[in-house]
């Protein structure tokens, strides 16, 4: 890629790692044939485009690791959140210069809730000496999670024994960072342990991470000096953890639903949603039900946008599914 940023999602779960159960393997598996069978086929050479044909999560399901982003640019990559999807992405990083000793690693913290920092003591690059690992974060206590984790009895491998040397950098908040070609700024979101999202930008591109917020901000006036995390986004990432239901019964847990993404996005111009932080108890149809009830919801919008001689803008949404690449480059 010569331009742009490259968005990727290692780990799309919110609070615990969730695997797909044996039985609920073995009955998307028959669900699979079955239609196969029904579709009058039975060639090796057809189940390709059988299941190409078919919505991904039928297949392969949403994923089931917890939050951890890439971003990559022509210049720099960065890394938001240690959640146990950063696994999969240490292991690609080990193929290049992390895998020689001669990394150099940029990890933006949100907070440290336990299923943003689980993904940490099984980060290869982490454990190769020569590596540099930065880490960013504007509370305090991220300094502290390495401390906390690599010591016994938590995890056999101390901190001193790693290998890579971590280095801590304090954020101010709503302060732009600078880092190779791209700003990183950090805004608050609404969590019950303060939360920060990240609005990253070069000269033409905007991506912003608002992942564990509830959203109890919605207003130009409420959101004050943090509206800027919405404005004028090329791509966003946003908490979508529950239905419009769950939302309103679970106040003050710190996750909002899909249907306030859309709100913010039709209000704001963003171009692009992809919604993540699923709820670790909704199997693959259920999050494909919330996924449902958001179509309805962005439809009423528009009908009624329609009936009232307004306009609404078109946003571009999707669920996020755990690997799935999305390519911002504007001209």
């Amino acid at each position: 890629m010569k331009s742009g940023m490259k968005v990727k999602l290692w780990g799309v779960r919110g609070s615990i790692p969730s695997p797909h159960q044996t039985e609920k393997l073995d009955n998307k598996s028959y669900k699979l044939i079955e239609g196969f069978v029904k579709a009058g086929l039975s060639k090796t050479e057809e189940i390709g485009p059988y299941l190409s044909c078919l919505p991904g999560y039928k297949v392969h399901g949403w994923g089931g690791n917890t939050a951890c982003v890439s971003v990559h640019s022509p210049e720099v990559d960065i890394i938001i959140d240690g959640g146990s999807g950063i696994r999969s992405y240490g292991y690609q990083l080990m193929s290049g210069p992390c895998g020689r000793g001669q990394g150099i690693v940029h990890l933006f913290m949100t907070h440290v809730h336990w299923d943003h920092i689980m993904g940490l003591p099984f980060f290869l690059p982490l454990f190769v000496p020569g590596n540099q690992i930065h880490v960013y974060g504007v509370e305090p206590d991220t300094r502290d999670i390495f401390s906390t984790l690599f010591k016994k009895p938590f995890f056999p491998v101390p901190l001193e024994m790693i290998g890579s040397t971590i280095y801590h950098h304090r954020l101010e908040p709503r302060e732009p960072y600078k880092i190779g070609n791209l700003t990183v700024t950090p805004y608050l979101l609404d969590h019950p342990d303060p939360c920060w999202g990240y609005r990253i930008s070069d000269q033409k591109n905007v991506f912003s991470h608002c992942v564990d917020t509830e959203c109890t901000r919605m207003t130009h006036k409420a959101l004050g000096p943090d509206l800027p995390l919405y404005q004028g986004v090329d791509l966003m990432t946003f908490d979508a953890q529950y239905t419009t239901r769950e939302k309103y019964e679970r106040i003050n847990w710190g996750h909002a639903s899909a249907a306030l993404g859309i709100d913010l996005a039709i209000r704001e111009g963003v171009k692009k949603i992809v919604f993540m932080h699923n709820d670790p108890a909704a199997d693959d149809q259920q999050i494909a039900d919330v996924e449902d009830e958001t179509r309805r919801y962005y439809e009423q919008m528009q009908r009624m946008a329609r009936e009232n001689d307004r306009e609404v803008p078109v946003v571009d949404w999707s669920f996020g599914v755990e690997g799935s690449e999305h390519i911002i480059d504007n001209p």
